[in-house]
C-alpha cells in the first residue's frame, strides 16, 4: 500500500512537467501522422488515430516511459507496398497479425534479441527508407502521385520536376508550397528564437502553409481531396475499417503471413533502437525491453481492429518530449488525449491543410533519414559496417525493404563468420638480438588454432618471443591456453615468451572511446 502512495506521489509531483511536455509533443505529432498517413497511402485521418492509440494505450502500457509511440516514418513504405499489394481492407488483419506476434515475442522475453541486429542494417534499413520516402512524396509535393516502385520515382524526379517548372499551373502553386514548408522548417530550426522554439519547426511551417494558401486562393490540393467522400473530413472515425469474415479467411496465406511478420520485425526493431536512444538522453528509468515489446504489440493489435496505421516508437516525439521536461509515462498518454480532443472538436481545420505541404514535411524528414551522417561511426567498426550500410540502401531502393533488411543482415552473418575465421599471422624476426616478433591480425579462435598452433611450431628453440595484438580483434580461451601450454614448452628450450596485452587493451579503449565520442 505503501509503494503504491508513493508511486501516485511520484506522477502527482511530475504532473505539471509532463503537462506541459504533452502539449509540444502533441504538436509535433499533429502534422507528422497526417503526412505519415499521406506517405503510407492511407487517408490523413487513419494517422490520427494510431497516434491517439499509441499516446493512451501504448503509453499506458509501454516499458520505455518517456518514448512516444505513433505511427512512424519507418514503415511508411512497407505500409503503402501492403495497400498496394493486398488492397486497404487487409491492411488492418495484417496489423493485427504483427501486434501478436509483437506480443508473444514479449511474452516469450526476445525483446533484447531485436537489440542484436547490426547497427550498420538498422541505419541503412532507415537510410534507405528516407530515400523512397523522398522520392514519392517528392512527385506529392507537385500535386501528383508516387509513378510506382522506389526507383521509377527516384529517377523520374528530375522529368516531373522540368514539366512542372515548363507547364506552371496548379503543379507549380503546389511546389511553392512545398519548398515553402520545407523552407521554415530549416529556417526555424536553425534561427528561431529560444523562447519560441518550444513550438515545433513542423506545426509552423504547416501553420504558414495554410495562411499563404488560403491569402493567395490557391487552387490546390487539400486534405478533403484525399478522402472518398470530402465530408468524412468532419468524421475521422469513418476510416476505420473493421476486419471482415472475408479478410480474415486470408489470415494463413503466405503472402499475408510475409507481410505481417516484416511489419512487426522492423516496428520492434525500430522501436527498441529508439527505446535504446530514449534512454541514453535521460537519467530515470530504463527501459524494460520485453514490456515495451508487448506494449507495442497490444498498440498495434488494436490500431489492426481498427484497420489504421501501424505504430511504432518514434525518436522525433520521444527527443521532444524529453527536451520539454517529460518526467514520466503521463505526458505520452496526455498528448494521445490532446489528438483525441483535437479530432473530437476540431477536424474541420484539417480541411484548410494543402497536401503539398505535409508532403514537403515528408521530403525533409526523408532527407534527414537518408542523409549518411552515420558513415563516420560506422568507420570505427571497419569499412565492412558501410559497406553493409550502402548495399542494404541499394538493395531496398532497387528492390523492395524486406529483401533489402534480410539482404544487409545476410552481409552481417557472412562479416561474422569471416571475422571469427580469419587470421593472419606475420613474422618479424631479429637475429641479432635474438628476437622474434609475431604480429597477430584478425580474430585467433578455435577455428583457427591450427594455424597458429603450426606457426609456433616453426620458432626458434630459445628465442625471445614477442605476440603483438594491436591489429587482434579476439582472442578466445582455446588460443589462450595454446599460447599458455607452449610458453612452458619453449621455456624449456632456454626461451621466453612475452605478450603484449596492453596494445589489445589501447585498441579497445580508442575504439570505445571514439564511438563515444561519435555518439553510437
Amino acid at each position: 500500500m505503501a509503494q503504491t502512495s508513493s508511486t501516485f506521489d511520484y506522477y502527482r509531483r511530475n504532473f505539471g512537467k509532463d503537462a506541459m511536455a504533452s502539449v509540444v509533443v502533441f504538436l509535433v505529432a499533429l502534422p507528422l501522422c497526417m503526412g505519415i498517413s499521406i506517405a503510407s497511402g492511407v487517408p490523413p485521418t487513419a494517422g490520427l488515430i494510431t497516434g491517439i492509440v499509441g499516446g493512451i494505450v501504448v503509453g499506458f502500457l509501454a516499458g520505455s516511459p518517456l518514448q512516444v509511440s505513433g505511427p512512424a516514418a519507418g514503415l511508411t513504405v512497407l505500409v503503402w507496398q501492403i495497400v498496394q499489394h493486398h488492397g486497404l481492407p487487409m491492411l488492418g488483419v495484417i496489423v493485427l497479425l504483427a501486434g501478436l506476434m509483437q506480443v508473444l515475442a514479449g511474452l516469450l522475453k526476445l525483446g533484447q534479441w531485436f537489440r542484436a541486429v547490426s547497427p550498420a542494417v538498422i541505419h541503412g534499413m532507415l537510410a534507405g527508407i528516407g530515400v523512397l520516402i523522398f522520392s514519392s512524396q517528392f512527385h506529392v509535393m507537385l500535386d501528383g502521385k508516387p509513378i510506382g516502385a522506389g526507383i521509377d520515382n527516384l529517377f523520374g524526379m528530375p522529368g516531373a520536376l522540368s514539366h512542372t517548372l515548363a507547364d506552371g499551373g496548379t503543379p507549380l502553386q503546389a511546389l511553392a508550397i512545398g519548398v515553402l514548408t520545407i523552407a521554415v522548417i530549416a529556417l526555424w530550426t536553425s534561427f528561431a528564437p529560444k523562447k519560441l522554439k518550444i513550438l515545433p519547426a513542423p506545426l509552423v511551417a504547416i501553420l504558414i502553409a495554410v495562411a499563404t494558401a488560403a491569402l493567395l486562393h490557391l487552387k490546390i490540393k487539400y486534405i478533403p481531396d484525399l478522402l472518398k467522400n470530402p465530408e468524412d473530413i468532419n468524421d475521422i472515425w469513418s476510416v476505420i475499417q473493421y476486419p471482415t469474415l472475408e479478410s480474415l479467411a486470408n489470415i494463413f496465406n503466405s503472402g499475408v503471413l510475409i507481410a505481417a511478420a516484416s511489419v512487426a520485425f522492423i516496428a520492434s526493431a525500430e522501436t527498441l533502437l529508439c527505446a535504446s536512444a530514449v534512454d541514453q538522453m535521460h537519467q530515470g528509468p530504463r527501459t524494460k525491453y520485453d514490456k515495451e515489446l508487448v506494449a507495442q504489440g497490444m498498440g498495434n493489435s488494436i490500431c489492426g481492429l481498427l484497420g489504421v496505421l501501424p505504430l511504432t516508437g518514434v525518436i522525433v516525439r520521444s527527443s521532444a518530449n524529453v527536451d520539454a521536461g517529460g518526467q514520466t509515462r503521463t505526458s505520452a498518454i496526455l498528448h494521445g488525449v490532446w489528438l483525441l480532443v483535437f479530432a473530437a472538436v476540431l477536424p474541420f481545420t484539417l480541411a484548410y491543410i494543402p497536401v503539398a505541404s505535409l508532403a514537403g514535411l515528408l521530403v525533409f524528414t526523408g532527407y534527414k533519414l537518408a542523409y549518411p551522417k552515420i558513415v563516420p561511426k560506422l568507420l570505427l567498426y571497419g569499412k565492412t559496417e558501410a559497406v553493409i550500410y550502402f548495399s542494404t540502401i541499394i538493395v531496398i531502393v532497387s528492390t523492395d525493404l524486406l529483401k533489402g533488411v534480410l539482404f544487409g543482415l545476410l552481409l552481417s552473418v557472412l562479416k561474422l563468420l569471416y571475422v571469427f575465421s580469419h587470421l593472419e599471422i606475420r613474422w618479424d624476426e631479429d637475429f641479432i638480438n635474438n628476437r622474434l616478433n609475431l604480429y597477430l591480425k584478425g580474430s585467433a579462435t578455435l577455428i583457427r588454432l591450427p594455424l597458429l598452433a603450426a606457426e609456433l611450431e616453426q620458432v626458434r628453440p630459445g628465442a625471445d618471443v614477442h605476440i603483438h595484438f594491436e591489429d587482434l580483434d579476439y582472442i578466445d580461451h582455446a588460443c589462450l591456453d595454446l599460447l599458455t601450454n607452449w610458453e612452458k614448452q619453449h621455456e624449456g628450450t632456454g626461451g621466453s615468451l612475452v605478450i603484449e596485452w596492453e596494445e589489445l587493451s589501447w585498441k579497445y579503449h580508442q575504439r570505445r572511446t571514439g564511438a563515444l565520442k561519435a555518439g553510437v
